[in-house]
């Protein structure tokens, strides 16, 4: 069982390629009595996506494209999401466990109430997300991702690491991002700065909030005033 540690924060990856586990190709996700297991989906591209009350077992979903992605309720358990296109999706009430993005679009995503446990997502695109209560209750790494403008609502992070991520106006609206460890990334343009007591940084980077902060408040530098 492999394994994706950022420092201090391990991830426990989808055992995916064990003998005598054989992943059959499925043309569709949605599974008798709403559960698909074992299983290859890849290469789909669709207008819709709409799941609810499914569960994915430990399976690989590649190169799927849609316009539009609406997931309730759904449970994903050792299953590995790679090249993906599911921008403007729509993730509601639901269990991700042991579970890669990777290589995945994500733009405009909106995860609500979305409860995250050993999940990696890598060089993912994440643009202008919202992840409102989403809740890592297990290790949860983002790495080589983009997060630009994305907001984190009332999030629970306490158990994530970020590595290399673009954070650009990233925006932490309250919630709890105690031990969050943000070192390796430049974080002199987040937002929401009040949030995120007790992280983890390197002295290196406090000049990056202070830079955050400063923006925040929108302050005036007396040199640059006209005395005249």
């Amino acid at each position: 069982m492999g394994t994706r540690t950022i420092r201090r924060t391990s991830v426990t990856l989808p055992s995916l390629d064990e003998p005598g586990l054989y992943l059959s190709h499925v043309t569709s996700l949605e599974g008798g009595r709403g559960r698909v297991a074992e299983f290859h989906y890849g290469d789909a591209d669709l207008r819709a996506l709409d799941l609810a009350d499914t569960h994915l077992i430990d399976g690989r979903v590649s190169g799927l494209k849609t316009q539009r992605a609406r997931l309730e309720k759904l449970r994903v358990d050792s299953v590995e999401f790679t090249g993906c296109d599911l921008s403007s999706l729509r993730w509601t009430d639901s269990k991700v466990t042991r579970a890669v993005f990777r290589d995945c679009k994500l733009m405009g995503a909106m995860l609500e109430d979305v409860t995250l446990d050993d999940v990696l997502f890598e060089n993912c695109k994440l643009d202008y997300s919202t992840f409102t209560r989403v809740r890592a209750v297990g290790p949860l790494i983002f790495s080589q991702c983009s997060l630009r403008e994305t907001t984190f609502d009332a999030a629970d992070l306490s158990t994530a690491a970020f590595e290399g991520c673009d954070l650009r106006l990233a925006e932490f609206d309250g919630g709890t991002y105690r031990h969050l460890d943000l070192r390796g990334n430049d974080l002199s343009q987040l937002r929401g700065l009040a949030s995120l007591k007790q992280v983890i940084i390197d002295h290196g980077q406090t000049p990056q909030l202070a830079e955050a902060l400063a923006a925040e408040l929108d302050v005036t530098y007396g040199e640059d005033l006209d005395d005249k």
